[in-house]
């Protein structure tokens, strides 16, 4: 009897190699066309972008290694910029107000935005028109903000003063006092971004499940701990939202500054952005400037990127 010689085995890997790689290529030209379609559309955005601030940043880094005058030739000098301005009293102060003022600002902002969303998210008549108004101040210039409250505030004819001394008080200098300058830039700030706040927690509010609220108060949990186990817990995403924007905006704190005050009196409200201006206006040291700049960049990444982090502990979302 012959021997019959085997078959090829019909589970062979071989004969399936070109159809797995041609599927494969066909998945990279899909992958390859759709980074071409998106880099396509987000060109318009990133052109203006480098051009108007990654290479403006680049630029700043370059000339925060030199000293330079904006007359002179540049002259390098490595980090010696940092260096003086980490010893230097003057940036030391300019970092304590700043942080002063967020301490006082964040605060005033997200309580009084969160108690006017709460109000205005009441069936109320004229609600709609009372959004408006409060919202108004959030797209007012900043000067022209910040020199009504300049005038309101005024020790000698300011209104609020005026009105203390109805009430037998007697108001303080306010932007002319070293002790109250800070409050007085930080009660303009609170009272322009608080329609801005409304707004973000007012949508937030807005989407919450009503049963949620029904289910509570049928349990026989009262107005406040309806606000502190429903309310809160389900608006974090908007208060995470607020406090990263609003902490961004507060590091970069200066038009209010340099139109009430200036700086002064005695340097009780000069901010980092103030000594910005300084450096490079006053003082023509556009190299510390740019340093200075850097170090206000390097803060507020790693402050946003810690609430990033941070958030997973506390931002619940439904």
């Amino acid at each position: 009897m012959s021997a019959v010689a085997p078959s090829a085995s019909p589970e062979s890997p071989e004969p399936r190699r070109p159809a797995i790689a041609n599927r494969t290529a066909g998945r990279r030209k899909k992958r390859l066309r759709y980074t071409l379609t998106v880099l396509a559309f987000l060109l318009p955005s990133a052109i203006p972008l480098a051009m108007f601030t990654l290479y403006p940043m680049v630029g700043a880094l370059w000339t925060s290694l030199h000293e330079w005058n904006l007359l002179a030739p540049m002259e390098w000098v490595g980090f010696d910029n940092y260096v003086h301005l980490f010893q230097d009293s003057d940036t030391q102060r300019a970092f304590l107000n700043t942080l002063t003022y967020l301490v006082g600002y964040l605060p005033i902002v997200y309580v009084g935005g969160l108690a006017l969303a709460l109000a205005l998210n009441q069936r109320v008549s004229g609600r709609n028109l009372l959004r408006g108004v409060y919202f108004l101040p959030v797209v007012t210039s900043w000067i022209v903000v910040a020199l009504v409250w300049r005038w309101l505030l005024n020790p000698s004819v300011g209104i609020v003063n005026a009105a203390l001394g109805v009430f037998g008080i007697d108001g303080p200098g306010w932007w002319t006092d070293p002790m109250w300058a800070m409050p007085s830039i930080i009660l303009a700030s609170a009272w322009k971004d608080l329609g801005f706040v409304m707004i973000i927690l007012l949508a937030g509010l807005q989407a919450i499940p009503q049963e949620l609220y029904e289910a509570a108060t049928v349990d026989g949990a009262g107005p406040w701990r309806r606000l502190f186990n429903v309310t809160l817990p389900l608006l974090s995403p908007s208060t995470f939202f607020v406090v990263v924007i609003s902490l961004i905006n507060g590091f970069q704190v200066f038009d209010q500054v340099y139109a009430m005050t200036g700086g002064g009196p005695a340097g009780s409200t000069t901010v980092v952005v103030q000594q910005i201006y300084d450096l490079t206006v006053r003082y023509g040291s556009a190299g510390e400037a740019s340093a200075l700049s850097w170090m206000l960049f390097i803060l507020v990444l790693g402050v946003t990127v810690i609430q990033i982090i941070g958030q997973k502990r506390w931002v619940t979302y439904a």
